[in-house]
């Protein structure tokens, strides 16, 4: 599957949602938001809500800091 992350094109296989797509990313659920097509995505979702072919995604690491 072809998706572009954070403005790249990546290719990944086996993936069906958005959590699969953070675990093959070795990405942490806990520490990101994801916005899929421009729709933010919340973090119950991310295990029913599918990816698919070409579908631009951004993935917002959170930074602490003061």
């Amino acid at each position: 599957m072809r998706l572009i992350i954070n403005g790249e094109t990546r290719e990944l296989e086996g993936i069906e949602s958005i959590k699969d797509m953070l675990d093959s990313l070795g990405v942490d659920h806990q520490t990101v938001a994801v916005m899929v097509n421009g729709e933010i995505i919340g973090r119950a979702d991310f295990v029913s809500r599918p990816v698919q072919d070409h579908d631009a995604i951004e993935i917002v690491r959170f930074v602490g800091g003061g």
